[in-house]
């Protein structure tokens, strides 16, 4: 995976990180076709290498499952949400999986290395720009939040490439103002820079939750973490896979979590 390969210290997409064919990493023999089927192989394997028998870490299947469920769940969703087909459908689909991909190679990198990659966080926002021509230019399409209408409630409805900024520069501002505040150990740049294009591609007020949904459940983890003797008080936890985890939420259970909060409030 390029995840496992990079080491912080070469550019993503050298060569030295995707390059070459995929090993054991124990034996270096090289695998064969029949061994590299996604989750198959695994199975198949018994979870060892075919020559040298070494145990293959779960984190293969588990990262294959979760890379599948994108390719299968993120069109699924958009269909859903934009309510488009066809060519347009599939545009819109690309998009979103490109973006949930990314964040997947981002988290396992953080999770590993503590740092988020700058090349990540440009093809997010490259890949933002992209999606804004596609629905504000193409579609000629104002914002639409996942919350749907309950987004008219946050403002800033009405201009798609308006919400998309403001969310930017509100993302940006949030996490700066985390990191003067605790100078830097509360929050890393790494972080700060991933909150902008996460910001344009989600919009106004759809990275709000995001944040809110990545902090939550950073919280708990945290909390069993430290309950479980895993961590300590003054441990650091990479905030980067709580942020893809809080798009994950925010994509797909926002507009419900709204409807469930506004229905308890008698106002469904």
């Amino acid at each position: 995976m390029v995840a496992t390969r990079y080491d912080g210290e070469h550019f993503l997409l050298s060569n030295k990180v995707i390059g070459g064919r995929s090993h054991c990493p124990h034996c270096k023999k090289i695998l064969r076709w029949f061994e590299l089927v996604p989750l198959v192989s695994f199975i198949m394997l018994g979870g060892c290498c075919a020559r040298c028998k070494t145990k293959i870490s779960f984190q293969y299947p588990i990262v294959e499952l979760i890379s599948g469920l994108i390719f299968a769940l993120v069109p699924y969703r958009v269909e859903m949400f934009f309510g488009i087909s066809g060519g347009l459908l599939i545009i819109a689909a690309v998009f979103w999986v490109a973006a949930f991909e990314a964040l997947l190679v981002m988290s396992l990198i953080d999770i590993r290395l503590g740092i988020i990659p700058d090349e990540i966080n440009i093809f997010l926002l490259v890949l933002a720009v992209f999606f804004g021509v596609f629905m504000a230019g193409y579609l000629g399409v104002a914002n639409h939040s996942l919350i749907d209408f309950y987004g008219s409630l946050f403002g800033l409805q009405q201009s798609f490439w308006l919400n998309h900024v403001v969310a930017a520069v509100f993302a940006a501002a949030f996490f700066g103002l985390l990191i003067l505040i605790t100078r830097g150990k509360g929050m890393g740049m790494g972080d700060f820079k991933l909150a902008i294009p996460l910001g344009l591609l989600f919009g106004w007020p759809d990275i709000l939750l995001v944040i809110v949904f990545a902090n939550v459940v950073g919280a708990i983890v945290g909390l069993v973490a430290i309950a479980i003797g895993a961590k300590k008080m003054k441990s650091t936890v990479p905030f980067g896979p709580f942020l893809a985890i809080g798009g994950v939420i925010a994509f797909f259970f926002a507009y419900q979590l709204f409807q469930w909060y506004f229905s308890i409030l008698g106002l469904g």
